[in-house]
């Protein structure tokens, strides 16, 4: 009885979708394929602006009652490209993924996939989303729901696409039950198959680790690794999950207040987090002189107030050096900040940095460790 009324579900929208695509004159063809995708594929593949940037956005602005939700943002993904969208809740991650993906019309700026620059509310086959809660048809299993989704884009063997995205999210014997029945986890692996269904050019996620076990996690993050080497999918990440960013991605945006106030490398950011000893001290330019003397092989920097940041040296070796030099010291430690501080410091939160104190004061040769 079950899989008479599936089937029965699965024949109704198989036929529904075929009457939309001929309505909308895509060019319907009887293997299942669109003439129109393919042509604007293969032109956006010619193109040499698609070959050098798969997503570009540039000054995307939308104003709510006056408020910028999204305020002057442009960034751009290379095919490949794995960037985390990081900030607090309210800042602007959700709303500038739906205006990248046409679901929001811009108070300003412009999208461009491929070279291809779109229009307001334009979606695009290149593009696959999964943007808040994924938009899934209870009534409907796992397989049926990606069916619906292969058939609006006119793939050529449906079929074989969706058995294979859902190999990839690890859901191939749980496809064929009900969606109304799956977990938070299910959902959210069902909500990444139905983004990927077309190969897309471009991967637009908003907090997909959501609900999964670790399990689903390491799934997830191995998948969008592979889509990034292997295939050159460009893929725009937003997650408070900010371990896994870390393992994952290879630039970072900050949003705060709408505003994109940082973009870097995930090897700045893995300088910037990086231990360092630091120095305080009355007497900084002799302190600097004693120590580059003493350690030519260590790394340093005087900051604006005349504190000394090194690295590459042993506290206590610093104390004895500056000790012999009878240079006195008011301050010795070790800063050492984690990347959640770090990028709470960027968002405009209360940064706690973990100090591992070695404090002394050294006067005249006399020390307090």
């Amino acid at each position: 009885m079950h899989g008479c009324k599936a089937g029965s579900n699965l024949g109704i929208f198989l036929e529904l979708f075929r009457k939309i695509l001929e309505a909308r004159r895509i060019g319907w063809k009887a293997d299942g394929s669109s003439e129109g995708k393919d042509a604007a594929m293969a032109e956006c593949e010619e193109s040499p602006a698609a070959r050098a940037m798969a997503l570009d956005c540039a000054h995307l602005t939308r104003v709510f009652h006056g408020k910028r939700a999204v305020d002057d943002v442009s960034l751009a993904l290379a095919p490949g490209d794995i960037y985390g969208l990081v900030g607090r809740n309210g800042a602007g991650k959700s709303t500038l993924l739906k205006l990248i993906a046409g679901y929001l019309a811009p108070t300003g700026g412009t999208v461009a996939v491929c070279g291809e620059t779109l229009r307001p509310c334009q979606t695009s086959a290149r593009i696959g989303c999964l943007i808040e809660h994924p938009a899934v048809n209870p009534a409907l299993t796992g397989f049926e729901n990606v069916m619906v989704r292969a058939l609006a884009q006119g793939l050529p063997d449906p079929k074989a696409s969706v058995a294979e995205v859902m190999e990839a999210v690890g859901l191939r014997e749980a496809g064929r039950d009900r969606a109304k029945g799956y977990s938070l986890g299910m959902k959210q692996r069902l909500g990444l198959a139905l983004a990927l269904i077309g190969h897309p050019d471009v991967l637009l996620l908003d907090e997909p680790f959501n609900g999964l076990d670790p399990e689903g996690v390491r799934l997830v993050r191995r998948l969008l690794e592979n889509l990034a080497t292997q295939r050159e999918c460009a893929v725009l990440v937003s997650s408070h999950v900010l371990d896994q960013l870390e393992r994952l991605v290879d630039r970072y945006g900050i949003l705060r207040e709408g505003r994109l106030v940082a973009q870097m490398t995930a090897e700045e950011v893995e300088e910037a987090c990086r231990d360092y000893l630091c120095v305080e001290t009355p007497e900084a330019p002799r302190a600097l002189a004693v120590l580059e003397s003493a350690f030519p092989d260590a790394s340093f920097t005087m900051m604006p107030d005349d504190a000394i940041r090194l690295s590459g040296v042993d506290a206590s070796e610093v104390g004895r050096v500056l000790l012999a030099a009878e240079v006195p010291v008011s301050g010795l430690y070790t800063h050492a900040r984690d990347i959640e501080d770090y990028f709470i410091g960027l968002m405009g939160g209360t940064s706690l940095v973990r100090s591992c104190s070695t404090e002394c004061t050294v006067k005249g040769g006399e020390g307090n460790a």
